[in-house]
C-alpha cells in the first residue's frame, strides 16, 4: 500500500501542477484524472473447454489482485459455436489504490519484461482513453511460466475524465506509461 500512497501524493504535488500548467486550465477541477483501469481477457476457446475461463479467472484475479469475472456472450453464433449466456473471457475493473498498485506494476516491472521493447503506441479512442493491448501474461511476476499451458493475450483500458486525446496522452506519460516518441 505505500506505492499507491506514493504514486497519489506524485499526483497531487508533480502530475496535477504540471498538466495545469501546460494546459493552462483555470480551476483544479479541469485537471484529468485516471478513473479506473479495466483489464479484460478475450477466451474464444473457452467454447470447447470449460477449465479455459477458471483459468482465465485465476490467472487474472492473481495479475490484479482483485477477483476477476466472466463475460457472457450476448447472442448466438454458429459460426463460432456459440450459444447465448456462454462465458468467453474474463475482466476485472479496478479502481483507487488497486489501480495504482496495478499501474506501478504494469510501468515498473510488466512492461520492461517484454522482449524487445521500444514502447508502446500513442492511439487513443478519441475522449482521452487508452487501451494497451498485451500479447502475453507471463510478464507479470505472478504467473508461473511453468505453469502455464496457454501463452493469453489481454487488453488493458486506462479510462480518464480527459475531454482530448492529447490531454489523455500527457497524463498517462506522466504517470510514467513508456509512449513511443510519436504520437498518434
Amino acid at each position: 500500500m505505500a506505492n499507491t500512497a506514493q504514486l497519489k501524493k506524485d499526483y497531487a504535488e508533480r502530475i496535477a501542477p504540471a498538466l495545469m500548467k501546460q494546459f493552462n486550465y483555470t480551476s483544479v477541477m479541469q485537471i484529468p484524472v485516471l478513473k479506473k483501469i479495466v483489464v479484460n481477457q478475450g477466451l474464444g476457446a473457452a467454447t470447447q473447454d470449460k477449465k479455459i475461463i477458471e483459468l482465465g479467472v485465476a490467472e487474472l484475479t492473481a495479475i490484479t489482485g482483485q477477483k476477476a469475472v466472466a463475460t457472457i456472450s450476448k447472442k448466438d453464433v454458429a459460426n463460432f459455436k456459440l450459444r447465448k449466456k456462454m462465458p468467453v473471457g474474463v475482466r476485472v475493473t479496478l479502481r483507487r489504490e488497486r489501480m495504482y498498485e496495478f499501474l506501478e506494476k504494469l510501468v515498473r516491472i510488466a512492461l520492461p519484461r517484454i522482449r524487445d521493447f521500444k514502447g508502446i503506441g500513442g492511439k487513443f479512442d478519441g475522449r482521452g482513453n487508452y487501451t494497451l493491448g498485451i500479447e502475453e501474461q507471463i510478464i507479470f511476476p505472478e504467473i508461473n511460466i511453468d505453469a502455464v499451458d496457454r501463452i493469453q493475450g489481454m487488453n488493458i483500458t486506462f479510462v480518464t475524465s480527459a475531454a482530448t486525446d492529447e490531454e489523455g496522452y500527457a497524463l498517462l506519460k506522466e504517470f510514467g506509461l513508456p509512449f513511443k516518441n510519436a504520437k498518434n
